[in-house]
């Protein structure tokens, strides 16, 4: 008797990895199927946006090795998809006859990407009762949801990716024009040593020297390798960024609530507080004049849920699905970058960073991270 999985995939690569979720997803599902039901053999065709190629999971139940070597023959047609004349929707079950060999095959779509189709493919030597059709037709769309989830991380991971190069081309250009003007800014300060405005010439270098270090932090921010983890108090961290927002918080004369507990957090000294400058800034940016921003957070063992709400007009559902979207801003005149980073910044952390609206009005930020554990 025979029992196997065949996996068709690419060599090993840098996308092994990412690649392996939804494999492992497949393989899975084609062992509960052939585990459950009287079939000889589970095909599961998915697209996999790393690759860029559709793959496919082979599990056989128990079969003897003469019916193996006819269900090798029958495989070439089967991938040729020569029968698949009528592609049904997600939900429909396709159906046909393998005369030749006297054997059943039904076809279960979980998608259509790049062209081609996605599907969990049964072959069975009797016909499948109408319980099991439907117990495996839940199986196809489970895996078509999951099939969604995964191609919407590969996009964000690839959207993710192109920031970085533009920051690092930007950053770099950026840098240029910074070490001129500090040149200058030097030259100023030298020349003004005795006179009134020596003070202004000062500010005016460490400002720029101030801005050279956070655009190296951005340029590096999100490169896991570069995090340097220290032990950092929350609420220390929230105050040094509330008190860089002062003139922005003075100006609009809004309030920020924070709690008197804290809890050490092993994280980037300054890529956290990048994050949390961008998200008080945006929220100060939108709260009404002489309101307040809140901001909770709950500690648990290994992580804390930390909450950042304004009373702004809160977050349209194209907002929270695009938020995080390089370029997607509200602000006019922002870059639409500032929480492209943040996001980035806390997944290289191990933690999670969502958005959501208040039913009350406002908006609010969630961010997980680790507080007692090494990332």
């Amino acid at each position: 008797m025979i029992r196997g999985i065949i996996c068709t995939k690419p060599e090993i690569s840098c996308h092994d990895l990412r690649s392996s979720h939804i494999q492992e997803f497949c393989q899975l599902q084609s062992e509960q199927l052939t585990n459950q039901y009287p079939i000889l053999l589970a095909r599961i065709v998915y697209y996999d946006c790393w690759s860029k190629k559709h793959q496919e999971i082979i599990n056989y139940s128990d079969i003897s090795e003469k019916t193996a070597k006819l269900l090798s023959f029958i495989l070439t047609y089967l991938r040729s998809e020569a029968w698949l004349i009528d592609y049904p929707a997600v939900g429909e079950i396709h159906e046909f006859k393998i005369e030749e060999l006297h054997l059943f095959s039904y076809v279960f779509p979980i998608g259509y990407r790049n062209q081609k189709p996605e599907y969990i493919q049964i072959i069975t030597e009797n016909t499948l009762v109408e319980n099991a059709k439907n117990e495996i037709n839940k199986s196809a769309i489970l895996l078509s949801k999951y099939a969604d989830l995964y191609l919407d991380y590969g996009r964000q991971k690839s959207e993710i990716k192109l920031l970085e190069q533009l920051l690092h081309r930007v950053g770099h250009q950026l840098r240029n024009y910074l070490g001129l003007i500090g040149l200058y800014a030097n030259n100023l300060c030298f020349s003004l040593k005795d006179q009134p405005e020596y003070e202004q010439a000062k500010i005016i270098r460490e400002s720029i020297e101030d801005i050279d270090i956070n655009l190296t932090e951005i340029i590096n921010c999100g490169q896991g390798e570069k995090l340097r983890v220290t032990p950092q108090d929350l609420r220390n961290l929230v105050l040094e960024t509330i008190k860089h927002l002062q003139p922005l918080i003075n100006e609009k004369q809004v309030k920020i609530s924070i709690p008197e507990t804290s809890t050490t957090l092993l994280i980037d000294k300054l890529q956290i507080k990048q994050v949390f400058h961008n998200i008080l800034n945006n929220a100060i940016y939108f709260s009404p004049k002489s309101g307040t921003i809140t901001c909770s957070w709950n500690i648990f063992q290994e992580e804390v849920l930390i909450k950042i709400s304004d009373q702004g007009k809160g977050l349209s559902s194209e907002d929270i699905q695009k938020i995080f979207t390089p370029f997607y801003t509200r602000r006019p005149g922002g870059t639409g970058l500032g929480l492209t980073i943040a996001k980035k910044i806390i997944l290289d952390h191990h933690g999670n960073l969502w958005a959501q609206s208040l039913s009350e009005s406002g908006a609010q930020f969630c961010i997980i991270l680790p507080c007692t554990k090494n990332i």
